[in-house]
């Protein structure tokens, strides 16, 4: 099976899904000789031009859903990340069709190496972080996976001598045999896609197969305060380091007398004081401790890696400031799309927050809010198909406002707020009940914040 694919030459490809990874990975094969078909659940018409065009280049299309044959007859299988766990791809695992992610494939052909980071959440700050470590360094280092290119659109240009920092979801990680990152990271793990995954073991055993697949000599970065993920340097075969936010660990990165530390065995270096890190919130400083241990292990400077955390701002939709209006600070945590995520944003503020809650619920629990809320939200705006859900979970709690429409939603959180309060979009929810992705529910959110911070004056 492993060999099958060094020729793709003639071999019938079924790519599941027609999103970006899903192009990426059908031109990858067509260059390659394959012969290439692509199932669709959208129709024709929902596709549009993108359909006729590769078509034209050549592809099977089926769309408007997936038939049997499609799989059956296929001799690789490679799923988009997110795709559903169709019954079909089970049938032709159980027919031992082998099944890979674009990862798996990628992998296979790709020179240089893979510094793979996976978590439940901070994957795309840390992934984004330690990219600009490297890259500020003068590192040949390139940005993929699901939140840069999808790593297959690499291979062709591929050198030896290249770092590729991916963030990798669970869904991709699934689908992985031989694939190996030679630097991994793993940020945390909390409830996330059981929709998808089924249990909590079932979604941690797919994470944990980006540190199980390394070899002897390559590096793992674990977080020592998440007892699931610590677990795994029992059976791991690489180099175990740690960070750490709450106590000093022997190899790895914590914090000591307000100073982020590195530390392998003996020697000690100290990196850059927590007051210079711009990004709010505790788990932002357990993301920096992640980069910067990885960033040491692979031969970064600590003089580098300050520079780099220094200018380091954090990415659009997370724990993003919007405005202030009237002494209302608005803040854009669009990508808070678990409750985790939520708690972690709420858990970096001590002044009093509106929360905005609400969208599409993916099969979350939302009572572990409750305590959190009581500690230090003020009121809630509910919004979206999840809110009779939350409104249920944080009953009794503290004033649960509702909207229609995110302008609604605005002027709901502003007429809730003080001078010196906080409103926070962190919804715990998907978006796809209102909006096509977070990032658009997050850029609707901050035009209508700055619609009112024009209006106020």
């Amino acid at each position: 099976e492993i060999e099958m694919t060094m020729n793709l030459d003639g071999r019938n490809v079924l790519v599941v899904g027609l999103a970006r990874t899903g192009e990426a990975t059908a031109a990858f094969l067509l260059r390659r000789g394959a012969r290439v078909t692509v199932t669709e659940s959208k129709s024709r018409a929902e596709l549009g031009s993108k359909a006729e065009t590769w078509v034209r280049r050549g592809v099977t299309l089926e769309a408007g859903g997936h038939t049997p044959a499609a799989f059956l007859e296929a001799d690789l299988i490679i799923p988009s990340p997110g795709v559903p766990r169709l019954p079909e791809i089970a049938a032709a695992r159980d027919r031992g069709i082998p099944v890979w992610s674009e990862i798996e494939l990628a992998s296979r052909f790709l020179k240089g190496s893979i510094v793979g980071l996976t978590g439940t959440n901070g994957k795309s700050t840390t992934t984004t972080l330690l990219h600009r470590i490297l890259k500020d360094a003068g590192r040949p280092a390139f940005l993929a996976g699901n939140i840069g290119t999808p790593l297959i659109s690499f291979v062709d240009r591929s050198r030896d001598d290249h770092l590729y920092v991916t963030e990798i979801s669970s869904f991709q990680l699934e689908y992985i045999h031989a694939f190996r990152a030679r630097l991994a990271l793993v940020l945390n793990l909390s409830g996330n896609h059981l929709d998808w995954h089924g249990t909590m073991d079932d979604y941690a055993a797919a994470k944990a197969k980006l540190v199980l697949g390394q070899k002897a000599g390559d590096a793992a970065v674990l977080n020592r305060e998440d007892a699931r993920v610590w677990a795994w340097k029992e059976a791991a075969v690489s180099d175990v380091f740690a960070f750490s936010g709450k106590r000093p660990v022997r190899r790895g990165a914590f914090v000591r007398d307000g100073w982020v530390v590195v530390r392998d065995g003996g020697e000690e270096r100290r990196i850059l004081p927590v007051s210079e890190i711009k990004l709010p919130g505790l788990h932002n400083r357990e993301n920096v401790l992640a980069a910067a241990a990885a960033a040491r292990i692979l031969g970064v400077a600590p003089s580098r890696i300050r520079a780099s955390v220094r200018g380091f701002r954090g990415l659009e939709h997370r724990l993003e400031p919007v405005a202030t209006v009237r002494g209302v600070s608005f803040i854009n945590d669009s990508k808070a799309t678990t409750v985790d995520a939520t708690l972690k944003a709420l858990a970096g503020f001590t002044r009093p927050v509106v929360l905005i809650l609400g969208g599409k619920d993916k099969g979350s629990d939302f009572r572990p809010l409750r305590k959190a809320v009581r500690r230090g939200v003020k009121a809630v705006v509910l919004v979206g198909s999840a809110r009779e859900k939350i409104r249920e979970a944080l009953a009794g709690t503290v004033p649960l406002l509702e909207a229609e429409t995110y302008p609604e939603v605005v002027r709901a959180a502003r007429a809730a707020a003080a001078p010196g309060d906080i409103v926070l979009l962190a919804p715990a929810c998907t978006s796809w009940d209102m909006f096509r992705d977070f990032e658009e529910r997050g850029r609707v959110f901050k035009r209508e914040v700055r619609r009112l911070a024009r209006r106020k004056g």
